[in-house]
């Protein structure tokens, strides 16, 4: 106990600490100390950081070759994607083209034989009303007559030959 009563005493005893100041002796100064430390450090590890720095250096470059070249894989089948895509639209385009034409064709084809049917049907009913009109107004009593009577005899004649 008694040796740290002793050193709690001898700090006592020390000089007070001195004042503020520039100190002028350049040898006790900090700034030699400071150039002759990064001096050396300089000297010695510009190699390592250099080292390091042209490190990371070829591993940015590689990194960039890779990107690049990945970049114009992602162009060159861009371009590749699209020229597809633009010959499928075309194809597509044709063949839609190609089916609206045949639809077109048909559908004329359709109105045109539509149009003939309904002219025949038309001269059909003209020449039948036509032909009813010459024979109403030939057509008398006695031809009349006439006519049912050779029929009745062709009848009468039939019937005797089947008997």
């Amino acid at each position: 106990m008694k040796n740290v009563t002793d050193s709690f005493v001898s700090l006592g005893h020390w000089p007070p600490a001195g004042s503020f100041g520039f100190n002028t002796d350049i040898l006790a100064t900090n700034p030699i100390n400071l150039s002759v430390v990064i001096g050396v450090l300089i000297f010695f590890g510009k190699g390592v950081l250099r080292g390091g720095a042209i490190e990371q250096l070829e591993k940015a470059r590689a990194r960039l070759r890779k990107v690049e070249t990945e970049a114009d894989e992602f162009r060159v089948n861009g371009y590749s994607e699209i020229e597809r895509e633009k010959l499928n639209l075309i194809n597509s385009t044709y063949k839609t083209l190609e089916q609206l034409e045949n639809y077109k064709n048909e559908t004329i084809q359709f109105e045109q034989q539509r149009a003939i049917n309904q002219v025949r049907q038309r001269v059909f009913q003209q020449a039948l009303q036509g032909a009813l009109e010459t024979l109403n107004s030939c057509l008398n009593n006695e031809l009349h007559l006439r006519t049912i009577s050779a029929n009745i005899g062709m009848l009468g004649a039939m019937k005797e030959i089947t008997d």
